[in-house]
């Protein structure tokens, strides 16, 4: 049985400093926000929907395999027998509720900048949000586009909306985003489709670290090449362990 955490360490104020802020909530993000937040550090967590942390690209966990000691290996043990990707996303939702350090938030970032040492966070609704550090794991989702047969909407994902304001900024202030594919099989009740969007180039990149920025870093899909959920569990692991996790 799962045991909470003790409570929050922090009860933020408009203005408050984020040790580090994850824009994205997909493996990515809630990987590297769940390591750090165990590591100590106060992390801000956004997500356009709260409904969709940590979802899969398929409806149920069959075939997948995540890394030992990852927080989705933790959670899919957690729920055995049961498979079902409901089931999974439900609880991982709770696990990371009640993670001491993590501050999960709903909302959608339109901008990233950096000023006197810390990475400002332009959102949607109107605040901004500050932390010292920030990792970009949106996925597959800026500037997307999902096509299913003759439709067309811009989506990530099935109902999910794209981060098409984000991708804008970036590119704005000179960042290299070059097109990039993924698809999602079909399965019993679930539609296949494909999904178009950006990614940032290989040479905007030195390892995780967004060069154009001083401490801002991308994870998953926002860096191009191949992935898996294994390998984007194993790369938000090493970002986490580069930025302080033990």
């Amino acid at each position: 049985m799962f045991t909470p955490d003790l409570p929050p360490r922090s009860q933020p104020q408009p203005g408050h400093l984020y040790d580090l802020a994850v824009v994205g909530a997909g493996l990515a993000g809630c990987e590297v926000a769940w390591r750090l937040a165990r590591a100590g550090q106060d992390v801000l967590l956004v997500s356009q929907a709260l409904d969709h942390l940590g979802n899969l690209y398929q409806p149920d966990l069959a075939g997948v395999s995540f890394p030992a000691g990852s927080l989705f290996a933790q959670v899919a043990q957690e729920i055995q027998p049961h498979t079902d990707g409901w089931v999974f996303h439900r609880a991982l939702k709770q696990r990371l509720e009640a993670t001491s350090g993590i501050h999960l938030l709903q909302s959608c970032v339109t901008a990233i900048s950096e000023e006197t040492g810390r990475v400002q966070l332009s959102t949607w609704e109107g605040p901004t949000l500050q932390a010292g550090r920030a990792v970009l794991a949106v996925g597959a989702f800026l500037k997307a586009r999902l096509l299913l047969g003759t439709t067309m909407e811009d989506a990530g994902r099935l109902s999910e909306v794209a981060y098409d304001f984000l991708a804008d900024d970036l590119q704005a202030q000179g960042l290299w985003l070059m097109p990039a594919e993924a698809s999602a099989a079909a399965r019993p009740g679930t539609p296949g489709y494909e999904v178009r969007y950006l990614s940032l180039g290989a040479g905007e990149l030195d390892g995780f670290a967004v060069r154009r920025f001083d401490h801002v870093y991308a994870l998953g899909q926002m860096v191009g090449g191949v992935h898996s959920y294994a390998s984007v569990l194993q790369d938000a692991a090493r970002l986490a362990a580069e930025l302080g996790a033990s």
